[in-house]
């Protein structure tokens, strides 16, 4: 792609169109980008139209379109083709930081954060003069220039925040302290007398406080994983500083400046070198009545926001992604000073709780947000250890929760009105959310029909939080790890349960809530078959629901939960009457038609999941309308996807396990189709393993004539990618496979086909693989897989008694003994960096794994074998019956004596001796 204007042209055009509402002209004009993105001079083209296009909405959808460019593409992925040319990564580089500090906020912001996400990979290896450039520009004077340095530095190293303590971590930040600090604390230092020098002018306060704060986030970022050498010398001018600010008039200060001043003292609080700043009783009583009281408060904006804005208040009350608000920043620094000062700090706030609540019943209309205050008080004080799963975990003991909860929280959620005083009512729910671990399980109980009626609240926020704390406590263990509430207890709310939670979704602003919609899935789940008369209604709502939300994906939580939901609706259902999946399919065909047509690629993956659970739970033979679909499940392009390639392998098993007689027979011609994808799959690190689970099931369920043009092919490809790749992922599913192969077609079979490709190549496999690394399988089915081919080698393959093979006969005995009685080796090299089955994660961008549509774990073998150490001791019996003395001689001449004993033991327990 040529750097010229007719390209850029062209672009522009493209980029115009994926603006459009209209899906008709936006998706193809994306999958035009798409296409081309791959191609040199790409990203250099949306820098140049970002940066020379006289339309503002094309630069700021050029910078938009950029960033995401380079979130799905900057990171090297080993065994996949390099995204982005490296000429491309240099002039990238060279030219985007400049571009950033020159373009309108908008945009520097989109650029700050394309920064970010390729600094996270070059810096400091790959891109060590980013700072030095960074830092220069301080010097410029422009306070634009310098919040841009200011706003990239914070989004680049923010995650110091979260990572894992490292030698590699701590370098990194020492590199950076030994660059940044001094000019960062010169900074500081001259923002805040040029604040004295303009303290008249708010304009100019304005950006002077937007530099400050991103200040104080870089401080947080910087000294969060203490290192406290670095900023030692100058903490007590830092917290001067910040002591200061905080005294001054309130409303002049941008909210963001004060709670990250107040997020700074929090985590200054609870460092122990810095106690000593806090032991004065008079500097906490100070903090606690200048600094935590005042920001505890439920502002104006707040209640816009709760009114006005409910899903930004919800992500950021709910999600966490508070951390810039006054009031979270109040609550983490009640936290912090409690870990040295609980006494004291309790003491303090208890007085103020108290008042808040009695100003509250002297005139609850007037006075609501007191009530309001002394809940989020009385929050932060409980609070000392939380969990997303559990909630508090762990409280203050001088906070007693089950009084409040019983005179200040119940009361609000028994109103007969469930739109009065919608942020008290939020309040409560969240309570009863937040405490559910410690509170008892009879409350708990009480508050579910309280809560169910809430659900019909008009306001968003409060029916959003009921539906969350619905959801929240339906997923409770009790002590013997069931859930705390029983499908029996619940059961009487159903039906109500149920309307609210769809009629929920019916009110403006919650059309796609995904905590409506995980409280539909988690009922679901809980109820299981109390719900089953209700489906027929429910799925003609949901998969209408499916139906709108395909045209233009927006909320994903709220997609996956709807499919969960889908699942369940399946697997309850058919689970008491098999025969009723083909009214499901009935109902949800037609929308997956129009989904594949459409290829929306988001919903893709999990329509496959869906269609692999239905043909799963089909008794009888595959259905036609699946055998129409199976040509098109090969073609290359679905498989280009890499979130495809799990669900399509599933529905692919599908296919073979409930009809691969049928595909022999009507459809021999796919065979090569469906081994090429066996081929594309085998070729990858990160894929083979799927390629596997394909290809057993294929030696499984296919009939062996179909594939025996095939075999020779299949190993020669194993072989070569042993010879050019060997992992230990990869050995483990090769051991799986030849072992299971093993079991299909006969040990001799497999000797032969081995000595066919290359003579003495089956003594080499046995010698090289199967003898050093079956220790490695893991998984019950996978090693009891391996078990009974390893023993159908050891006694029914004649080569192994009487040519050179026999030497190997010992130490291949010996090597099974070990997969029975000795710990898995996990070891893996050092040298290998793959994604291993197990760690390869369940939620991905490009793939989402559904709990609900999971597979039941397959044995092949299934009950013909119960436990493969009494199969060993009788084929070693049958086999010594038929060569007698020979088995005898080979074990006491070349096995070791505690591999003998483990033997012995399974030939008494079999019942059976050698001859």
């Amino acid at each position: 792609m040529e750097l010229n204007d007719a390209n850029l042209h062209t672009l522009t055009e493209y980029l115009q169109k994926t603006l459009s509402p209209d899906p008709l002209v936006r998706r193809p004009a994306e999958k035009f980008l798409e296409s081309v993105e791959g191609n040199q001079n790409y990203p250099i083209l949306l820098l140049t139209a970002l940066e020379k296009s006289q339309d503002d909405v094309i630069r700021v959808c050029a910078a938009v379109t950029f960033k995401n460019y380079i979130k799905r593409n900057w990171r090297i992925v080993e065994d996949e083709p390099n995204k982005i040319s490296d000429p491309d990564r240099t002039a990238v580089k060279a030219n985007i930081v400049n571009l950033m500090l020159t373009s309108p906020e908008q945009i520097q912001k989109q650029l700050s954060d394309a920064i970010s996400i390729i600094g996270r990979e070059d810096f400091p290896q790959k891109w060590p003069d980013l700072l030095t450039e960074m830092v220069t520009r301080f010097q410029s004077g422009d306070f634009h220039i310098i919040n841009g340095v200011l706003r990239t530095a914070h989004s680049l190293f923010k995650r110091y925040r979260h990572e894992f303590k490292s030698n590699e971590l701590w370098m990194e930040i020492k590199l950076v302290l030994d660059t940044f600090a001094q000019p960062l604390t010169e900074l500081f230092k001259a923002t805040i007398d040029l604040c004295q020098t303009h303290a008249t002018d708010i304009n100019a306060l304005k950006v002077l406080f937007s530099s400050l704060t991103l200040i104080s986030k870089l401080f947080y970022s910087l000294n969060f994983q203490d290192l406290p050498e670095f900023f030692e010398d100058n903490m007590e001018t830092w917290m001067t500083h910040f002591h200061n600010l905080l005294t001054l008039d309130n409303k002049l200060l941008q909210t963001e400046l004060v709670s990250n001043a107040i997020q700074f003292l929090a985590s200054v609080c609870e460092r122990p070198h810095y106690k000593h700043l806090f032991e004065d009783q008079n500097t906490l009583t100070s903090i606690c009545e200048k600094v935590i009281v005042p920001n505890m408060e439920f502002r104006s904006a707040d209640e816009e926001a709760f009114e006005d804005n409910s899903e930004e208040y919800i992500i950021r009350d709910l999600e966490g992604s508070d951390i810039d608000t006054r009031r979270r920043a109040a609550c983490d620094l009640v936290r912090g000073l409690c870990r040295f000062f609980e006494g004291p700090v309790t003491a303090i706030f208890s007085g103020y709780v108290n008042s808040m609540l009695n100003e509250y019943a002297k005139n609850p209309a007037a006075n609501w947000k007191h009530k309001d205050s002394a809940i989020y008080l009385v929050t932060s004080l409980a609070s000392k250890a939380q969990t997303q799963k559990h909630g508090i975990t762990q409280a203050n003991e001088l906070v007693n929760l089950t009084e409040f909860f019983v005179s200040h929280i119940l009361p609000d959620l028994r109103s007969p009105s469930v739109n009065e005083f919608p942020v008290l009512k939020a309040d409560a729910v969240k309570y009863v959310m937040t405490f559910r671990s410690q509170l008892p399980k009879e409350q708990l109980l009480e508050t579910v029909p309280l809560l169910v009626a809430h659900l019909r609240a008009e306001s968003t926020v409060q029916h959003t939080y009921t539906a969350h704390a619905l959801e929240r406590l339906f997923t409770m263990r009790g002590p013997n790890n069931s859930t705390l509430f029983s499908a029996t207890e619940i059961a009487p709310f159903t039906e109500q349960l149920l309307n609210n939670l769809f009629n929920a979704l019916a009110i403006p602003g919650s059309s796609e809530n995904e905590y409506i919609m995980k409280a539909i899935m988690r009922s679901f789940s809980l109820l299981q078959e109390t719900i089953v008369p209700y489906i027929p209604t429910l799925i003609g709502q949901l998969t209408h629901k499916l139906l709108l939300v395909s045209k233009n994906p927006s909320k994903p939580h709220f997609n996956h939960y709807l499919f969960e939901s889908l699942c369940l609706s399946i697997r309850i259902t058919c689970k008491a009457n098999p025969a009723s999946v083909l009214s499901f399919e009935e109902a949800l065909f037609p929308v997956f038609t129009e989904i594949l047509q459409s290829d929306v690629q988001e919903f893709v993956p999990y329509v496959f999941q869906v269609m692999s659970l239905l043909l799963e739970i089909h008794t009888s033979s595959i259905p036609s309308s699946y055998m129409a679909l199976f040509p098109h499940l090969l073609q290359p392009v679905l498989w280009e996807r890499t979130g495809n390639i799990p669900p399509l392998v599933r529905l692919l098993q599908a296919y073979l396990e409930k009809g691969g007689t049928t595909i022999a027979g009507s459809a021999p011609d796919k065979i090569p189709g469906l081994l090429g994808v066996f081929q594309k799959l085998i070729a990858s690190k990160a894929n083979d393993h799927q390629g596997f689970y394909l290809l057993n099931s294929v030696v499984e369920h296919m009939p062996p004539e179909s594939i025996g043009q095939y075999r020779k092919q299949i190993f020669i490809l194993l072989f070569q990618r042993l010879q050019s790749s060997k992992t230990t992922k990869f050995i483990k599913s090769f051991l799986v496979f030849v072992n299971l192969y093993c079991v299909k077609y006969g040990a001799i079979a497999l000797q032969e086909i081995f000595d066919d490709i290359q003579p003495k190549m089956f003594g080499m496999v046995l010698e090289k693989i199967v003898i050093p690394e079956v220790q490695k399988v893991s998984g019950q089915v996978e090693k009891k897989i391996c078990a009974v081919g390893i023993t159908k080698i050891l006694t029914e393959c004649p080569a192994m008694m009487d040519t050179e093979y026999t030497k190997l006969w010992p130490l291949v005995l010996q090597a099974l003994i070990g997969l029975f009685e000795l710990p898995e080796d996990d070891s893996i090299p050092d040298d290998e960096h793959f994604i291993d089955i197990e760690d390869t994660p369940g939620y991905q961008t490009a793939f989402s794994q559904l709990a609900f549509a999971g597979k039941k774990e397959h044995d092949p073998i299934g009950d013909a074998v119960s436990n493969p150490k009494i199969l060993l001791a009788q084929s070693l019996h049958k086999l010594s019956t038929a060569c007698p003395g020979r088995v005898p001689s080979m074990l006491s001449t070349s096995l070791n004596a505690e591999a003998l004993q483990f033997l012995q033991g399974y030939l008494q327990a079999a019942s059976v001796q050698l001859v």
